[in-house]
């Protein structure tokens, strides 16, 4: 096998060195603008909804993004576009809806920030280290995701590929603070689409539309199953993924994306950075837009390899051992396929761009959390804003050069987006649970919050080692011996949702509420909402999330 797929030309060199001059540029001009706490760590709070809406979207779709789901298209099918319909739009629309509200009213820098409000230090404490753990671990599958392109597609050596990159993300972030992380996010966002679209659209003209690839990936699979969205899932055994119609509704539709989408702090962050209430509102509603669009860029390259590549690609292990190619590196090996000179620059600057993207989102917000909910609160209460603002610098550097370390976990699991998950059903299943609760709930006390947060993250983790010691517990967990890992992970999620719930609520009827008058601002019943009844209609956050809503429901039929 040949040590990389393709050579740049002197034109796609030129492309990706303007893009590195530029991000840093743009660092370097929003500097003076990051003078204070408030504007490095949420960009003064001046974002319209569009470049709050379009940040939010950009900073979850990096190279994880079109590297993780280009490779879980080619190894589950259609079925990976669930992670971006009915496991997020539903999500994001909540989020805009209901509880944008209470994250921007009560004024909070962060997802812990609102739990200290809510339920107290302890709880603050527990979801800040739990957050930043697994931003870093995060940062570090963006590192791999690009190493990978560098290392399959150029032949670049790993190191030099991790260290120059993510090296920029540092210094452009630690310069402008959230201002230059979104910014350079709404350009990413552009560059993106522009350079993922080649692959879609010269994939589909060779494979002859979407019915001459449905028949071209039945024919060399031996089924149609690669191609329907829900009409396999009325049984584990129908579809590649090993999955049930339940796993997919309960275990990624509402657990895991609802947690992910409503108290991640790494996407929240961008929508409390927006200017008023109704752009709080409008940016997740324009993200969802938008996102459901996304899977034409990253699920079909993965849908056109399982159709046009002469080769079977396999999990990482597998590929290692025998030379071959794996499931991560089917997007790579597509752009090599369709782009030539200058497009090829622009396919790569896409891949950077998608990097540099979910890269600047980790680290931006790993250092508000790490500023705010652990330094502040626990090592100096009393240091100036100016102290702050530098301390977000210093850990926005310490942050990268640790996540350096954590791309070569990535390298043990088959697929990318099994680790991601695996993550997510450790911490954000939980703390959607808790946060729910916190904002719809009265009862709810300080000791059920912790508890119940406490106890649902320990148990994932737990429920995950008892599989990887004993492989025959999968039946109890995933619900059938045939499931495959992101099953797993789904139905892990759902579990540790429940048992957060359930400790949360047996411990509040326990232990003594907050009186009401400390949970204004904070909960719902409690808090007093504004109106938007004297804006006209198309101006309304509602309106356009039923319209959004409306186009979600056509998709998921069409593709049935």
């Amino acid at each position: 096998m040949s040590s990389h797929l393709i050579t740049l030309s002197p034109l796609d060199l030129t492309i990706i060195a303007i893009y590195f001059v530029v991000v840093i540029a743009i660092g370097f001009y929003l500097k003076g603008r990051a003078g204070t706490g408030e504007d490095f760590f949420l960009a003064g709070r001046e974002m319209t909804a569009w470049v709050a809406g379009l940040s939010f979207l950009s900073a979850n779709l990096g190279s994880l993004e079109l590297m993780g789901w280009a490779a879980a298209s080619y190894q589950y099918g259609i079925l990976a576009t669930h992670w971006y319909w009915i496991g997020a739009i539903p999500a994001m629309l909540f989020l805009g809806i209901v509880m944008m509200p209470f994250y921007y009213i009560s004024k909070t820098h962060s997802v812990p920030g609102y739990l200290k409000l809510r339920f107290g230090e302890s709880s603050r404490a527990l979801s800040a280290i739990t957050f930043a753990f697994m931003t870093i671990l995060m940062s570090g599958i963006n590192m791999y995701s690009m190493a990978l392109v560098m290392k399959v597609v150029l032949g670049w050596d790993i190191n030099f590929s991790i260290w120059v990159s993510s090296l920029t993300v540092a210094v452009y972030v630690a310069l402008g603070g959230l201002r230059s992380a979104i910014f350079n996010e709404v350009l990413q966002f552009f560059l993106i689409w522009l350079g993922a679209l080649l692959i879609p659209i010269l994939g589909m003209i060779e494979a002859g539309g979407w019915s001459g690839l449905s028949a071209r990936i039945a024919q060399n699979l031996g089924n149609s199953s690669f191609t329907h969205l829900w009409s396999t899932l009325g049984s584990f055994t129908d579809n590649p993924m090993g999955i049930h119609w339940t796993g997919i509704v309960l275990g990624l539709g509402w657990v895991i994306s609802f947690g992910y989408w409503t108290t991640d702090f790494l996407v929240v962050q961008r929508v409390i950075a927006a200017k008023d209430l109704r752009s709080a509102e409008m940016a997740p509603i324009i993200g969802a837009a938008f996102k459901m669009m996304v899977p034409f860029i990253v699920i079909l390259p993965g849908l056109l390899g399982l159709g046009l590549l002469p080769m079977k690609l396999t999990g990482e292990a597998e590929a290692v051992a025998t030379g071959g190619h794996s499931y991560n590196e089917v997007l790579p090996l597509m752009l090599a396929r369709y782009c030539g000179p200058g497009l090829m620059g622009l396919g790569i600057t896409a891949l950077i761009a998608g990097f540099m993207s979910g890269m600047a989102g980790n680290v931006s917000a790993f250092a508000t959390v790490w500023t705010y909910d652990i330094y502040r609160a626990f090592i100096k209460k009393d240091a100036t804003d100016a102290q702050y603002v530098s301390m977000g610098r210093w850990c926005t550097i310490i942050g990268v050069l640790v996540s350096i370390g954590t791309a070569y976990l990535v390298m043990q699991f088959q697929s990318i987006m099994d680790y991601v998950q695996a993550l997510f059903s450790f911490f954000i299943a939980p703390l959607f649970g808790t946060v729910l609760l916190g904002m719809l709930w009265k009862r709810a006390t300080p000791a059920g919050g912790f508890w119940g947060l406490l106890s649902g993250t320990v148990g994932s983790i737990a429920m995950w080692a008892w599989v990887k010691a004993d492989p025959s517990a999968l039946r109890y967990i995933a619900l059938s011996p045939n499931a495959k890992d992101m099953a797993e992970n789904m139905y892990r999620g759902l579990w540790s949702w429940l048992i957060c719930v359930g400790v949360t609520v047996a411990v509040s009827y326990a232990t003594r509420p907050k009186p009401e008058s400390e949970l204004k601002g904070l909960v719902y019943g409690c808090t007093l909402i504004p109106r938007d009844e004297h804006v006209p209609l198309f101006h309304r956050p509602m309106f356009w999330a039923a319209i959004v809503t409306t186009v979600f429901f056509i998709l998921n039929i069409v593709f049935w």
